[in-house]
């Protein structure tokens, strides 16, 4: 069981810190019991190492780069960050193609490819491949407090993540956060995804990346006080919010 993780958003297309730049993508660092996981890395390098740096955040300090999906926006900034840093692991899931993973092996990273759902570091998880067409893997932190979920695009399904996630490490969920990709649903669709995180008794939500703003205002109208603002530069300890402040 991994301690409660600090959750740094450096890289989102939705505003939070007014200092750092904007851009279509999503990366955070997230500080858990004794690693530190770079989780996706953006779509521009140059601004992600140029928002880690206004966030005080050194790159030799990561030792686990996680990456959810084989699209741009999530792994474009990986080549800015081995050339400042390459003495990471990365996790990559089965499904990416070996010609990029070996482009990363020839930065010195030492690539690990995720067959299924299994432990990554103390407490960390992910869940593995999911999905059909387009595959990715989440990453899941087991806490006191519940699950916490972290998606990159959820193009499985956010409520099918969710529920993987809860039979394979724990039925409790404490946050579920990151791109839900729920820009292109109706809100009745959305309200009932929803009223499905609180069936499955997700206590906070914090939709961010490609969730879209119907899907963000709703989230944020349903849970209330238990919504999470995302956006770049968001700080997010999740021990005060289980301490309810």
């Amino acid at each position: 069981m991994a301690d409660y993780p600090i959750i740094k958003v450096m890289f989102d297309n939705n505003p939070y810190n007014k200092k750092l730049e904007t851009s279509w993508g999503f990366s955070c660092i997230v500080e858990a019991t004794d690693k530190t996981i770079l989780f996706d890395t953006g779509g521009d390098g140059k601004i992600l190492m140029n928002n880690m740096s206004k966030m005080g955040i050194n790159p030799y300090d990561t030792d686990i780069v996680f990456l959810s999906h084989m699209h741009g926006d999530h792994v474009g900034g990986i080549y800015n960050f081995l050339e400042e840093y390459s003495g990471v692991v990365i996790n990559v899931p089965a499904s990416f193609p070996e010609n990029f993973n070996n482009d990363l092996k020839n930065y010195g990273a030492d690539v690990k490819r995720i067959e299924r759902g299994g432990k990554i570091c103390e407490g960390v998880y992910s869940t593995g491949d999911l999905g059909g067409m387009i595959k990715e893997q989440s990453l899941v932190i087991n806490t006191e407090g519940g699950l916490v979920i972290i998606t990159g695009c959820a193009h499985p399904g956010i409520v099918s993540i969710v529920r993987v996630s809860k039979k394979l490490f724990g039925d409790k969920v404490f946050i579920v956060m990151g791109g839900f990709h729920l820009s292109d649903h109706s809100s009745s669709s959305i309200e009932e995804i929803v009223r499905d995180f609180k069936k499955m008794g997700v206590q906070y939500a914090g939709p961010c990346h490609c969730s879209g703003e119907t899907a963000r205002e709703i989230f944020s109208q349903q849970y209330g006080e238990n919504y999470i603002d995302i956006g770049v530069g968001k700080i997010l300890d999740t021990a005060n919010l289980q301490a309810g402040s």
